[in-house]
Formats: C-alpha cells, sequence, structure tokens
C-alpha cells in the first residue's frame, strides 16, 4: 500500500478526539499525532499514525457516509486478529479498539507498524529481492499461511461462535446477492444466470472452519525474500468452506484485472509459481481434497465482483474520497469477473 498526502484532519478522523483516546490507550504516546493515508484498499480507511517521537502505529475505520448494516465491522476484525495472534498464523498485535462512535463517526482500531512490502501488482514484485527465490518463496509461504489458518482450531481459540456452523454457502449467496443488488448495477455482464448456476450446484458442506474471505498477496505484508510476515484485513474472516479461501487466492494471482495499475497477474511474471502449482502445494500441505475447487472458483469470481461492484458504488458516492483516475475502468472489472465465473459454468 502507498501512503497518501498527509493532513491534520483527514476523512474518518477527527483529529482532537482521537488523539485524546491514542494518547490513553497507547501508552507512552506523545502527541500531536499526523495520520497518513495508507491508500492500495478500497474498503476500510486506513491511516500510518506517527507520534512527535517517530513512533508508528496503524489506525482502521470503516468509510465514512452511509454502510450495509452488517459490512466493515472493524470491532470485529480487530476480535478476530486478537485470537488469531500466536496460531501460527503471522497477524499484527492488536494495541485497542473503540466503538464509541462519537469520536471520529465510526468505530476504529489500533495496531502495532510491522515492517514490510505489499506486493499487490505486478509493478510491486520488484519490492522484492531480486531472482527467482524471492518470488517462489512469496507463493509458497503464502500458501503455507492459508493452511494454518485453515487448520486453527476454532473453540480453542474463542472463534467457534463467529458464524453459524452450517449454512454457510446459503448465507453467502444471500450475503452477496444484497450487495449486488445495492450497488444498483442490474443484470450487468449476467450476474443473475450465474448467481443461478451457484444456487442449483451448490456442494455439500465439510464442516465449520476459520476462512479469511480476502485472501491474496496484496492483503499480506512481507520481507524482501517473499516471507509472509504479517496477513491482514480480516473484515471477512468467518466460518465456511477452505476451498473458497483457495480459489478467492488463485483468481487474484491468475487473472487479469482491467483497473489501471492491476493489469497483469503475479503468476504472468517470471519466477513466481504457477496457480496450478500452488493449488497443488496446498493440498499436499494441507491434506484436503480440491475436488470441488471448480466450484469455487466460479463462486469467488461471482463474490468478487459483487464486492468489487460495491466498491464502484461508494466511489461514485463519494464515500471513499476522491474518485480514481480510470473509474470506470471499475466497471469493466467488475464485468470481467463475472465472465470469468461464466467460463467455469459452460
Amino acid at each position: 500500500m502507498d501512503a497518501a498526502s498527509t493532513t491534520t484532519d483527514p476523512l474518518g478522523i477527527a483529529a482532537e478526539p482521537v488523539e485524546r483516546w491514542l494518547t490513553r490507550h497507547l501508552p507512552g504516546a506523545r502527541p500531536p499525532f499526523r495520520y497518513t493515508r495508507i491508500t492500495g484498499g478500497h474498503s476500510n480507511l486506513t491511516y500510518l499514525v506517527d507520534d512527535l517521537d517517530g513512533r508508528r502505529w496503524v489506525l482502521r475505520r470503516p468509510p465514512v457516509g452511509r454502510l450495509l448494516a452488517t459490512a466493515h465491522d472493524v470491532v470485529r476484525e480487530h476480535e478476530v486478529m486478537l485470537r488469531v495472534a500466536g496460531t501460527g498464523v503471522p497477524v499484527p498485535r492488536m494495541l485497542g479498539a473503540c466503538d464509541d462512535e462519537r469520536i471520529t463517526g465510526a468505530p476504529f482500531y489500533v495496531m502495532e507498524y510491522v515492517e514490510g512490502v505489499v506486493v499487490n501488482t505486478a509493478a510491486d514484485a520488484d519490492a522484492l529481492l531480486p531472482g527467482a527465490d524471492a518470488r517462489d518463496r512469496a507463493g509458497t509461504s503464502l500458501v503455507d499461511a492459508l493452511v494454518a489458518v485453515h487448520h486453527i482450531d476454532i473453540d480453542a481459540v474463542g472463534l467457534g461462535g463467529l458464524a453459524r456452523r452450517s449454512g454457510y454457502l446459503d448465507r453467502q449467496l444471500q450475503r452477496w446477492a444484497g450487495q449486488w443488488q445495492a450497488a444498483r448495477l442490474g443484470d450487468l455482464g449476467g450476474m443473475a444466470r450465474l448467481h443461478a448456476w451457484l444456487t442449483a450446484h451448490r456442494p455439500e458442506e465439510t464442516g465449520p472452519h476459520l476462512v479469511h474471505g480476502d485472501f491474496r498477496l496484496g492483503n499480506t505484508l512481507t520481507d524482501r525474500a517473499g516471507s509472509v510476515q504479517a496477513v491482514l484485513d480480516w473484515e471477512l474472516c468467518t466460518l465456511g468452506e477452505p476451498l473458497l479461501d483457495l480459489a478467492y487466492f488463485l483468481r487474484s494471482w491468475t487473472a487479469p484485472d482491467l483497473r489501471p495499475g492491476f493489469a497483469q497477474p503475479i503468476a504472468a511474471l517470471p519466477g513466481f509459481a504457477s496457480g496450478e502449482e500452488l493449488a497443488a502445494y496446498y493440498a499436499r500441505q494441507s491434506g484436503r481434497p480440491i475436488e470441488e475447487l471448480d466450484y469455487w472458483r466460479a463462486f469467488t469470481a461471482w463474490r468478487s465482483a459483487a464486492i468489487l461492484a460495491g466498491v464502484y458504488r461508494r466511489y461514485l458516492d463519494g464515500q471513499l474520497g476522491e474518485r480514481p483516475d480510470g473509474l470506470e475502468a471499475y466497471r469493466a472489472e467488475v464485468v470481467s469477473r463475472i465472465e470469468q465465473g461464466l467460463s467455469v459454468v459452460r
């Protein structure tokens, strides 16, 4: 992610009351604080916070404006990462959450700042050490982290009540159909047909597992050698089907993206493992069968189209600040993701 311009009172941050909260809850923190927007994400607002002594933290809050009732629950995200810590999945240390919306208009939480690079696009791959070793390690380290997520004993870490233990797929189909309707794009690209196929071909449930919901290289911090240092963005975490995480990761790893700066997938670059290699590596490391992976490939293309449609709508409505250049490419990418799902259906 990239640091945007710094302001005294940035979008979504009421500087004075937030300063008082930070001073009370971060031992040794010395105001005044500087807030620098971390760009690259399109959901919650994330800020790098620097104090007078140069100490750093990260603050995360929902977008401004009207939101879906169950979306952008940052306090829940904080709780998940708090409980995942110590399981073998690398996450930043949680430092406090605030659910008092009077402070800055929405809940927020603060976590430690973790050194690392975010490889979100093909251009970002240059941040890794030169040579094939770091690129190969980025793929296997990411899959190792995913396997660790799926091996978490949800009851032992206190996440057994995170969501209902059955009916995951039905809830997902309903939730993202609702997000699609909220984006007000009609039947763009044959979205209704894809949804109907997914509803008619639902596989059997495999039992409750912790799933990240947005697992991809761009949602992690790695060191320059390619080893994952922190898994971020647990907003969509729930109890469900591990193959969803794998399918979503593989789509992000291999599929072109029409948005500016996202054109070339990581797997197209020399030194990075192919999607097929990483799927096979996941099967070996996890011991989990992947015969139903094609269904989840179609599902995750449909779901990611609904998610991006929501991002597109929030930009149109001004909830994420200034519209990015090439915003209509977001609409085209929604159509592309629907077509990816329909290609599996065909």
